[in-house]
């Protein structure tokens, strides 16, 4: 797994995911990733999913981890969270190519994948995807930085 680019990770999750993100927690740090767990840890307590998107959220805004990885049930409402704050590009991906261009064409920086709709095997390979795809630059810079700088212009 060539992931230099991400060096740190922060991962978060609500009750329907915490199995997946401990599966990924394990998986990743068998590649000698340094993983920040945000939580939760605990399937049989319902929990506020923005609460653990926002610690993920932050922690990228922040430069305190270089990419994020949120989990819930649907991967919908953490990536509604976490596309509220300013500097974030979270992209939901429950597919390779989704996982592929996010990272290519968009410069993602946190992955949202929903819990319930997919496996582990899938997850682990929708991660490495990720964490391995390089922004590819040029014209996609250009998108970015008109996207960047939508809440400058929207009131």
């Amino acid at each position: 797994m060539q992931m230099k680019q991400f060096k740190k990770i922060c991962m978060g999750c609500d009750h329907a995911a915490v199995e997946l993100k401990d599966k990924l927690v394990f998986f990743l740090k068998e590649k000698n990733i340094t993983i920040q767990d945000m939580g939760t840890n605990n399937s049989d307590i319902s929990v506020n999913y923005p609460d653990f998107g926002m610690r993920v959220s932050q922690s990228v805004v922040k430069g305190e981890s270089d990419c994020g990885i949120l989990i819930c049930g649907t991967g919908l409402g953490m990536s509604m969270v976490a596309n509220r704050f300013a500097g974030i590009r979270a992209a939901l991906c429950n597919d390779l190519f989704a996982a592929r261009m996010s990272r290519q064409h968009n410069n993602a920086n946190i992955l949202v994948m929903g819990g319930r709709i997919i496996g582990d095997v899938l997850a682990k390979e929708i991660v490495q995807t990720f964490l391995e795809t390089p922004f590819d630059s040029g014209r996609h810079l250009d998108r970015l930085n008109i996207f960047d700088h939508l809440g400058e212009t929207i009131h």
